[in-house]
């Protein structure tokens, strides 16, 4: 690191700790590099000054929607996740969303955790969690709805829709609604065995997509 940056970051670092939760202003980003206090120090002038995203206590990009960031949990590794574009997490109706470690959201992913109801379109239905595990991957355009569990090292195509749960983990989830279209070998934590069965089980149980 260049001594120009060190002088800069002398004066970006305690304004960036004011303006967002130092919680978040940790982890693998700000040790021993520079990119996070890069994004925080972009994210001041845009949530804090400009006004978008004002309310969600650490930096993010200002083409991203967190519509509720108290019911939104990732850990601070995964601060990358927030730098994109177009992501859209819609719990401002209730229910919470969270990220596991070690998990990657592409751009353009929606996150919806209550529906419009179908004959009232002015209301939503009872809003439902959505929990991703760690180490899982949700892919460009994707759709995560209501009430999905996904169990870790999972793989969201690009453009799937998520209606139903898999919380076996270790497959690949692709197409609308989407289904499993591979399982992954496994760590050694759990035989590839298990996976399959479970795999095939969540299969048969698959419904149609609702609306999101």
């Amino acid at each position: 690191m260049g001594i120009i940056r060190k002088i800069a970051l002398l004066f970006i670092k305690p304004l960036c700790r004011l303006a967002f939760d130092r919680r978040y202003l940790t982890g693998r980003w700000f040790e021993g590099r520079d990119t996070g206090w890069r994004w925080a120090w972009r994210s001041l002038w845009q949530q804090k000054i400009c006004g978008h995203n004002r309310s969600v206590p650490w930096p993010v990009s200002m083409e991203t929607h967190i519509a509720n960031p108290s019911r939104l949990q990732f850990h601070p590794d995964d601060l990358n996740n927030f730098q994109s574009f177009g992501q859209y997490y819609n719990n401002n109706n209730g229910g919470s969303i969270s990220i596991g470690r070690g998990s990657y959201i592409a751009p353009n992913v929606g996150l919806v955790t209550a529906n419009h109801v179908i004959y009232d379109l002015d209301n939503h239905e009872d809003a439902r969690d959505i929990l991703i595990g760690e180490h899982c991957w949700i892919g460009m355009n994707a759709v995560i709805l209501p009430g999905v569990v996904l169990g870790e090292h999972t793989v969201v195509a690009a453009g799937a829709v998520v209606n139903n749960s898999h919380p076996q983990g270790h497959v690949v989830l692709g197409g609308m609604p989407a289904r499993v279209i591979k399982v992954l070998d496994r760590h050694p934590d759990k035989p590839a065995a298990e996976t399959a069965g479970q795999a095939a089980d969540a299969n048969s149980k698959q419904t149609a997509p609702t609306d999101s």
